[in-house]
């Protein structure tokens, strides 16, 4: 049984469009420097896991459209470069700090903002709609996965 994500990205560096433009519709998913997130990758994600990919810091945040995980986890190049904003000085090649998977773009949405997922009672425990949440990677119960897919049908 697939495990199912929230993965927000900033649609000025990696936007569903530019997703679904990529070769194969797949992005790297770099940039990931939390070790709460870093984690669920690292132990949670498999291959063909549902993304829910998540337009965040924009005017109007939501939900964008739908991806999967299409690798295995894998080190994270950003944090070797020191021109990248995330780059790491103490990270090492040979045991690399910061991974990440590849996702592949599915399908684009009408947004899903975050005032219409409030309003769902069925919601309220999407971890996205936590005060104080900040995390770029959360885990999506499927039951809430369920009543996404039929809010965008």
């Amino acid at each position: 049984m697939p495990n199912y994500w929230l993965m927000k990205s900033e649609p000025d560096e990696v936007s569903i469009d530019d997703a679904l433009a990529a070769p194969g519709a797949t992005v790297a998913w770099t940039g990931v420097r939390n070790y709460q997130a870093r984690n669920f990758m690292r132990d949670g994600m498999k291959v063909g896991d549902g993304v829910l990919f998540y337009h965040s810091s924009c005017p109007e945040p939501g939900i964008a459209g739908i991806a999967r995980v299409a690798s295995g986890i894998k080190p994270d190049p950003t944090q070797f470069d020191a021109k990248s904003p995330y780059y790491d000085a103490g990270s090492k090649k040979d045991d690399p700090r910061w991974l990440l998977v590849d996702v592949q773009a599915v399908r684009k949405t009408r947004l899903l903002a975050l005032p219409e997922l409030r309003a769902k009672p069925e919601l309220a425990e999407l971890i996205v709609l936590r005060k104080g949440n900040r995390l770029s990677i959360t885990p999506v119960e499927p039951a809430h996965w369920k009543i996404i897919e039929k809010m965008l049908a």
